[in-house]
């Protein structure tokens, strides 16, 4: 499906960018219009990473007037493998900063402007409406469903890619034209279900294929030439040398932009894709227990032979529908903003939960790091407890 270009060609293009630029000029479909457009464009490249690196240098190579990027991380010597953006005399650099240099030493006639900060549910509203088009190259499920989300809300279309060991996928999403991304994922895969690059491993060259494809994806947006991947997953694997593609159609019943959405705000994303962070995974290895070993303590405590703290850290309303009994209840933001930590008695084993696991690991790893050593989570949580031990109480 064609569509028009996505922005307004700007005014002109100095003598120095016609040079630059000839061996775009000369293509008739792209021509000075089409370069005008590129140059008036404002693109936001998430991440500056495995996708964001080539998606960032050809973005700017192909003339690009502002590019966006997204980043918090600092450069890491296992990234130099795949993120051609970096270099060796960058590590411990922040990864934004390094993406900068490169990009001007590439272009220097792009505009680049840096989010140094975790993309989240305060400001991705504020960064998403300074820009014309999305690429998304985030490697977590939480961040591609909030990304999806904002960019629905706010009508922005978005190139997304993904890559993994010898496989990616690139479409592009636009609610407005198309589907988004919950048409074709409408719930992310368990936790630990799909195991991110940094545990499965990724082929390097992958990313300059995947990231590319983005890029082209993108310059047909912003010029309005071709036929863009609007309701096509694009499917490349690397030991064929194949790209195939799928249909994907709008989903009438999608939770965000279908016909009766029940998704009309940000959510949870973490909670939503049961998401944690590496501190949480470190804190609950060797520290985490079952609700039958819950239940088998609870026995022990009634006995008096055994001490401990239950501590919900789920919210004031979710509590209210069921609990594990002997529970009491402080909600995990007053772990991270600090006031929980003063509440804690010294002298018993420290026990947390929450609805399936995911916000007790995070309290668990916040509670160690103060020095309670000993403390525990119970895995599963208030799901598990329902189906295994008390299924009078009420699921949600």
């Amino acid at each position: 499906m064609s569509l028009p270009p996505l922005v307004e060609p700007a005014d002109e293009l100095t003598i120095d960018e016609v040079r630059r630029y000839s061996r775009h000029l000369i293509i008739p479909e792209v021509g000075m219009a089409g370069q005008k457009r590129l140059k008036n464009a404002k693109v936001l490249v998430i991440g500056a990473g495995g996708l964001g690196s080539p998606a960032l240098l050809y973005l700017a190579a192909a003339g690009v007037g502002t590019l966006g990027i997204v980043e918090f991380d600092t450069v890491d010597e296992s990234n130099l493998q795949r993120q051609i953006i970096h270099g060796q005399s960058d590590i411990g650099k922040s990864k934004a900063q390094s993406a900068k240099e490169s990009i001007l030493e590439a272009n220097p006639y792009t505009n680049v402007v840096l989010h140094e900060t975790r993309l989240d549910n305060d400001n991705v509203f504020e960064i998403f409406e300074q820009y014309d088009l999305i690429v998304d190259g985030t490697d977590n499920f939480a961040t591609r469903y909030l990304v999806n989300d904002a960019a629905v809300l706010l009508g922005k279309p978005y190139v997304w890619g993904s890559i993994f060991r010898f496989d990616g996928q690139v479409s592009v999403f636009w609610a407005e034209h198309g589907p988004c991304y919950r048409c074709l994922y409408p719930e992310p895969p368990p936790p630990g279900m799909v195991p991110s690059c940094a545990e499965g491993g990724v082929l390097g060259v992958l990313c300059a294929s995947v990231g590319a494809a983005q890029v082209t994806e993108s310059i047909k947006l912003l010029t309005g030439i071709g036929d863009p991947s609007l309701g096509r997953l694009n499917i490349y694997e690397a030991l064929d040398l194949n790209w195939r593609a799928l249909k994907v159609r709008k989903d009438p019943n999608c939770a965000i932009c279908g016909e009766n959405p029940t998704v009309t705000e940000l959510i949870d994303y973490e909670s939503f894709c049961g998401a944690i962070t590496e501190e949480a995974a470190d804190a609950a290895a060797g520290s985490t227990i079952s609700v039958k070993q819950l239940n088998e303590w609870i026995k022990l405590k009634d006995n008096g032979e055994k001490d401990f703290v239950l501590i919900d850290v789920r919210e004031p309303n979710e509590y209210e529908i069921n609990r594990i009994p002997g529970s009491v209840l402080i909600p995990k933001a007053d772990f991270q903003t600090g006031v929980a930590l003063e509440q804690l008695p010294q002298d018993k084993q420290l026990v947390f939960h929450c609805k399936s696991g995911v916000r007790s690991a995070e309290v668990l790893a916040i509670a160690k790091g103060a020095g309670f050593s000993d403390a525990v989570h119970v895995g599963g949580g208030v799901v598990a407890w329902v189906d295994q031990i008390d299924p009078s109480q009420p699921a949600y």
